[in-house]
């Protein structure tokens, strides 16, 4: 099921936010969501999962406005990791993932043979099995910041929209976390990445979103998005090109000429 956005429109304390911001974003795919400071990325996945509210526009799956879905049923159908995702209570990480069976199961019934497996499967993907009976106030950051990706990935989501998940990774975690979300699109599901970091969005983005002033300037495959005249114009940038096991990447290495 893909994620159609259109016509989208968003106003936070009367100051417009996102305005007509159209996309189509596809299942098995993962799509990076780029722009300066302020360009509206964390509004527009909020907007995405129903967690703002929206001042024109729509937004549906298949055929299903996401703001008219049931909760329960948007709970199950889009996993959200916010950019300050935070734990409020010191369990144990293993508990923390658990929570990411809540859509799918009686608040009261005991885990199920299914929700262990998909607990399991989240916590190694993440690489934090070892963590598991850790509690949470004593992980780090980057160790907390996996586990509350695997609380998201042990929902199984058919879309799962993260705002900055590399951050407080160390750059090993972060090429390890990618390729494991680029598992996650190949399974079938919609991934959605607020990323900074254009190497790495040029490494494990299918398509890419580009925005400035809470408008689209280009949205498509990545290598037609993320070119040298784009970067310039919207972060300011002028790029070297490197190539990496044949693999053209574009890099930041100085502010572009006026």
């Amino acid at each position: 099921m893909d994620l159609t956005i259109d016509g989208l429109g968003v106003v936070l304390s009367r100051r417009p936010v996102l305005a007509d911001v159209s996309a189509r974003l596809r299942a098995g795919r993962v799509t990076a969501i780029l722009g300066p400071n302020g360009a509206g990325k964390s509004t527009l996945v909020k907007a995405a999962a129903a967690l703002v509210p929206l001042a024109g526009g729509r937004v549906r799956i298949g055929g299903h406005d996401v703001h008219a879905m049931p909760p329960r049923e948007r709970a199950r159908t889009i996993g959200y990791l916010p950019q300050d995702a935070a734990v409020h209570w010191n369990m144990p990480a293993h508990d923390v993932v658990a929570l990411g069976r809540q859509p799918h199961r009686n608040p009261h019934a005991a885990l199920s043979p299914a929700d262990h497996a998909a607990i399991g499967a989240a916590l190694a993907a993440t690489e934090v099995a070892h963590l598991a009976q850790r509690p949470v106030g004593e992980l780090s950051g980057g160790e907390r910041g996996r586990v509350l990706l695997a609380r998201v990935l042990a929902g199984e989501p058919a879309w799962l929209l993260a705002d900055e998940p590399l951050a407080a990774l160390d750059p090993a975690h972060q090429i390890d976390l990618l390729d494991r979300l680029r598992g996650v699109a190949r399974g079938g599901a919609g991934v959605v990445l607020v990323m900074h970091d254009l190497v790495q969005a040029q490494r494990a983005a299918d398509d890419a979103l580009l925005l400035e002033a809470g408008r689209v300037v280009a949205f498509g495959p990545a290598a037609d998005v993320l070119t040298a005249a784009n970067l310039a114009r919207v972060f300011g940038v002028r790029v070297a090109e490197l190539v990496d096991d044949g693999r053209r990447l574009l890099v930041p290495v100085g502010r572009a000429r006026r």
